[in-house]
């Protein structure tokens, strides 16, 4: 028994390694393709950053321009609106989930919040493109439906059952010597979920946020499908532009291996994996008990 329980213990702190390997290899990988942009076709930082002039040149002799500037603000746009649709409807539905309608929410709305969490990429992409799209065109009398509030309502769904499961299983950690607590110094249900629960909970909600977020950052696919592809600063919610993820997934393909365009692809794809580490880093400086 003794080597049994030994053996498996070994085996998962092997595994555990692993990915912990595979991950500083991947960040290894993406340091020395997306330095490239800086060390070897000698552009700055405060360039790839703060410029919006983005046309490298496709080979590795000449020296084009890598302001990323436009992928970032239409990343930020994409991201920040999906979050401020979504988070609502889903901190709604965890409260509704564990506190007004357990048992219908455990057994009914749950899974019914998870198969969207199941859906693909692409019909999601593919219904914002059919009936999203020609939708946003009719009501507010635009010329084309493509837009940055078209990719917000694609990936707000997309991280609304994120966010929910996360927030959900963080108000229902809440323990229930709480609530009586509440109820026993004369408070009402409402009083109790907006003053006692939410609060008790905030840090795990916090991290369901985050994790949707860093969903968000990281779709291509769909938001590629209805926000317009157009290589510019959005003005307003109604504007077309690009984010990291759509430039890399239009580019990457048909880009010359070690030419300057490949490079500044390179660059985008370590922006995103250090985006996520942050992410991952303000999760666990959350979801961290108090006094830690």
């Amino acid at each position: 028994m003794f080597c049994k329980e030994y053996f498996w213990q070994i085996l998962v702190t092997i595994g555990g390694l692993f990915v912990i390997f595979v991950t500083l290899l991947i960040g290894a990988f993406l340091v020395y393709k997306g330095s490239d942009t800086f060390f070897k076709f000698h552009h700055t930082l405060q360039e790839f950053l703060g410029s919006a002039n983005f046309a490298p040149m496709d080979n590795a002799s000449s020296k084009g321009h890598v302001g990323a500037l436009i992928f970032i603000v239409g990343s930020l746009c994409v991201c920040g609106l999906a979050l401020l649709i979504a988070t609502p409807f889903a901190l709604g539905s965890s409260i509704f989930m564990t506190e007004i309608s357990p048992k219908f929410g455990e057994k009914f709305y749950r899974p019914m919040v998870e198969i969207f969490a199941g859906i693909p990429s692409v019909v999601y992409g593919w219904v914002g493109l059919t009936v999203l799209i020609p939708f946003l065109k009719k009501v507010f009398d635009l010329q084309v439906g493509h837009s940055i509030l078209a990719a917000s309502l694609v990936l707000s769904i997309m991280i609304f059952p994120s966010i929910t499961s996360v927030a959900s299983d963080a108000i229902r950690a809440v323990s229930k010597e709480t609530r009586m607590a509440a109820y026993g110094l004369g408070s009402t249900r409402w009083q109790t979920i907006y003053r006692v629960v939410i609060p008790a909970a905030l840090p795990g909600v916090i991290s369901g946020i985050v994790l949707g977020l860093a969903r968000a950052f990281g779709e291509a696919l769909a938001v590629a499908m209805v926000i317009g592809q157009t290589t510019a600063l959005p003005k307003s919610i109604f504007s077309t532009s690009k984010t990291l993820t759509t430039e890399i997934a239009a580019q990457m393909g048909n880009a010359m291996e070690g030419g300057e365009m490949k490079a500044a692809l390179w660059t985008m794809a370590l922006l995103l994996f250090l985006i996520s580490l942050l992410f991952i880093t303000i999760i666990h400086k959350f979801s961290k008990p108090k006094g830690e």
